[in-house]
């Protein structure tokens, strides 16, 4: 039996564009009103899963309790720990590091920035975060709250793309897209 997944990429944060990984910064009034757009007339969900991290928390917290349905936060679902990159945009690194940024971009799973986490792991803690879904709660429909790079990453397996074009999925503020997982836990992504 199949999990629908409705992953809902956080809207705009305080702090901005850039590496925001780990960085636990709020979102603007932009960034709610995109997340609430996102899922307008969307579901229903039978439960929220949610990144803890602030940018997908509380708006998961808000929706919660106006839907009335089970919250649960996985850490799994987290961003991309970017080291010593986090907080810095792309402009900027590439005044100091271009050469290694290329490297990134070319192949995140090949190059993994200074202090990071590894591309590598950071794919494996996502797909067992699914996993774990799946399993949890086959036959439902999940909104999950998350970040570009763990849909990406969903995304860019649903798609069968080479892990070099990770970074060119598209997942702008606010987006919501759809995937199937299997019992096998293959991943399809799917309409509205």
């Amino acid at each position: 039996m199949t999990v629908r997944l409705d992953l809902l990429r956080h809207g705009e944060t305080e702090l901005g564009g850039g590496l925001r990984g780990s960085l636990d910064d709020a979102l603007t009034e932009l960034g709610w009103a995109q997340m609430h757009e996102a899922v307008q007339g969307q579901g229903p969900w039978d439960r929220i899963v949610s990144s803890p991290l602030q940018r997908c928390r509380l708006f998961a917290q808000a929706l919660v309790a106006t839907l009335e349905v089970p919250l649960t936060l996985d850490a799994d679902l987290q961003e991309l720990h970017f080291g010593v990159w986090e907080g810095q945009s792309a402009a900027a690194l590439m005044q100091t590091e271009a050469e290694a940024l290329g490297l990134f971009w070319s192949d995140p799973y090949a190059f993994t920035p200074p202090e990071g986490e590894p591309v590598l792991d950071f794919a494996e803690r996502v797909l067992a975060a699914v996993l774990r879904l799946q399993q949890r709660y086959a036959g439902q429909k999940v909104l999950v709250v998350c970040h570009g790079g763990v849909i990406k990453r969903l995304l860019a397996q649903a798609r069968g793309l080479p892990r070099e074009q990770l970074l060119s999925v598209a997942v702008p503020h606010g987006a919501l897209l759809h995937v199937q997982v299997s019992a096998e836990g293959e991943l399809r992504e799917v309409s509205a």
